[in-house]
């Protein structure tokens, strides 16, 4: 079992305070917007052995087990983080697996350097994720229905709106989707830009349900994607609840401190919200346009006291532990690898002592017994 040092991402949509207040350490003034704890090779967490990139390779079938090995190759197939965003995340998509390797392998039939800012696909893998709040957090997760987001536009009085207003009521209503976010993100940019400011004054006088939306554009002015989040269901977990956004879901998170797993990727196609590339075509390709409820997650309590988050894929399984006292000893020894962390209380874990915000990398079969009072999530895989 290794503890694990763990880089912190300065992105500038970080919280300069959340993940300080975590940790126990004082805020630099800095964002700090995600902690990575896992093998990816961007921030590599670090042990007594070398990074975790490093004794992986060095022998992958002792640290992850034959079966994962098998399953998902020498790789570690998950990233686990703390996520504080403390401004809205960029909206975006995920591709699933087959996308991703067409989408990889045709960037790389044409010669497209993966660190350049237009390139969509950097590897072959698919991105599900899971977000499970730690503090009250705010998101965007699918599409509405399109009659409810053709009620919110028209809610607003901008005559700029009433096109896409009008498309919204069409049938089917996936084409009706697809036809608004097309015309929304293709839109002449000075046009689309007034619209913006329009939409963004009247979300700012009405409050209530346009509140969010008042915050996103505030954060980016005259920003189609701020059109674009109103297609979206907004969604607010409380402490312990989770979304899982599968491939072509677009989403996007807004505010709040959570614990975020995803398959080991970096695939991701903007819808908006942020300076960076916008591939309409491709976003198109990828996007589901299918309304529905975000589906929010509990947690499924097993007869050991572990909480499950339970999702369709295999790269990853979440999971926590809520100890109220110290005394019970729960065995977490499995034939897969692990990553626990604590988020609440004081907790050991093996001869590990873990505060909020620290972690430990268990390999394969490794015995790890879980005592104190706190709360711990546990990630690994399925096999």
């Amino acid at each position: 079992m290794d503890r694990l040092d763990n880089t912190i991402r300065p992105y500038a949509w970080g919280s300069p305070t959340a993940i300080p207040h975590l940790l126990g350490t004082e805020p630099t003034g800095e964002p700090q917007a995600e902690m990575w704890m896992g093998a990816h090779p961007g921030a590599p967490s670090r042990t007594e052995r070398g990074t975790l990139v490093e004794v992986i390779d060095a022998d992958p079938q002792r640290e992850l087990g034959e079966r994962a090995v098998t399953k998902f190759g020498p790789r570690l197939p998950f990233l686990l983080k703390i996520l504080a965003a403390g401004a809205p995340l960029s909206l975006q998509v995920h591709p699933d697996l087959a996308q991703a390797k067409e989408g990889y392998e045709d960037e790389e039939r044409r010669g497209i350097p993966v660190d350049a800012p237009h390139r969509n696909y950097k590897d072959a893998n698919h991105k599900p994720e899971l977000i499970c709040a730690l503090t009250e957090f705010d998101g965007l997760c699918g599409f509405r229905h399109p009659l409810q987001a053709a009620a919110l536009l028209d809610g607003l009085g901008v005559d700029s709106l009433k096109p896409y207003v009008d498309l919204l009521h069409a049938h089917p209503v996936e084409a009706a989707l697809r036809e608004v976010l097309t015309a929304v993100l293709t839109a002449d940019p000075e046009d689309m830009a007034h619209t913006v400011t329009a939409a963004a004054t009247a979300c700012d006088r009405l409050g209530g349900d346009y509140a969010p939306y008042a915050g996103i554009a505030h954060h980016y002015p005259g920003d189609p994607g701020v059109i674009a989040a109103m297609l979206l269901n907004h969604v607010r977990l409380q402490p312990g609840e989770a979304l899982f956004l599968g491939a072509g879901i677009p989403h996007a998170y807004l505010s709040g401190l959570g614990v975020e797993i995803m398959a080991n990727s970096d695939n991701v196609l903007r819808c908006g919200l942020t300076p960076k590339h916008v591939d309409v075509p491709e976003l198109l390709r990828i996007v589901r346009f299918e309304p529905g409820d975000p589906g929010i997650l509990r947690p499924e309590a097993s007869p050991d006291g572990e909480e499950v988050y339970e999702t369709p894929i295999d790269e990853f399984r979440l999971s926590r532990y809520v100890l109220p006292e110290a005394g019970t000893v729960h065995d977490l020894t499995r034939d897969t690898p692990q990553i626990l962390l604590c988020t609440a209380g004081t907790v050991r874990a093996g001869e590990h002592e873990l505060a909020p915000g620290q972690s430990v990398f268990v390999p394969v079969g490794d015995k790890a017994e879980l005592s104190g009072t706190g709360t711990v999530f546990r990630a690994t895989v399925i096999v």
